[in-house]
């Protein structure tokens, strides 16, 4: 069953869902210079907070303040800042590496017991892209998987007849057979995480020893989030590799 042309993935999309709502509080106000979001007055508050310097004796922006913050190294008040995004147009194999950061993090995702997969979506590998003959070879081996997996979950809602609740029969059904989908299967994740955590994540995944999708998904991840606080991110370089694909580097380690 040849796959059609729109089960195949070659790019992620982010979308965020949700970002911090800063209400100051009245009797502590913060002498409030230059442009800022939310999260990012959030961080400075707390960070002000610490010294009671709320005047502002510094005369600095909201944005030179949290740059001073990431030179010295005190990332805890970037903590107070969450963010969450949708991810999808990722795999599996991605996500499997993804979860791994847990400091800081949240995750709810897509789950292949409930959720039917036979018009499941592939994210083509990254390295294989634009070659003819690896694209062949890996949408030939989808399409195996993807027969052999509705032909398991009809085999086997014929071999659970027996169990009264549909439901629950398609769910046993579903969990057995998506042993043969691949880690290429498309999947879908929110995904929440304080902009401390953010940085960590995407300092080490976007960086040229990161593996290719999970590096195109952090490039991704990383304009965005420079997009919704530019101040937490600013040190942030995107650039060409030398393997001619995007990386990027954080001026400011350990932060």
């Amino acid at each position: 069953m040849p796959l059609a042309a729109s089960a195949i993935l070659r790019e992620p999309k982010v979308t965020v869902l949700a970002r911090p709502h800063f209400a100051e509080p009245t009797h502590l106000p913060v002498q409030w210079m230059g442009e800022a979001t939310d999260g990012e007055r959030l961080a400075e508050f707390a960070g002000r907070l610490c010294y009671m310097s709320q005047r502002n004796p510094a005369g600095r922006s909201t944005r030179d303040y949290l740059e001073n913050i990431k030179k010295q190294g005190h990332g805890s008040v970037l903590e107070h800042a969450n963010y969450s995004l949708l991810l999808e147009g990722v795999s599996r194999s991605l996500t499997h590496e993804l979860v791994r950061h847990r400091a800081g993090f949240a995750y709810s995702q897509l789950s292949q017991r409930y959720v039917d997969e036979s018009d499941a979506q592939f994210v083509m590998p990254p390295a294989m892209i634009g070659d003819d003959a690896l694209e062949l070879a890996w949408t030939t081996q989808i399409e195996g998987a993807l027969e052999s997996y509705i032909a398991l979950v009809n085999a086997l809602m014929t071999r659970y007849s027996w169990v009264d609740d549909k439901v629950h029969r398609r769910k046993m059904a579903r969990e057995a057979a998506r042993g043969v989908l691949p880690n290429s299967t498309e999947t879908k994740i929110v995904v929440t995480g304080n902009a401390r955590a953010w940085r960590t994540m995407l300092e080490l995944r976007s960086s040229e020893g990161a593996e290719l999708e999970i590096r195109r998904l952090a490039v991704d991840v990383l304009r965005v989030m420079q997009t919704e606080a530019p101040a937490f991110f600013s040190d942030a370089e995107i650039y060409v590799a030398a393997d001619r694909r995007e990386a990027a580097r954080i001026g400011f380690h350990k932060v």
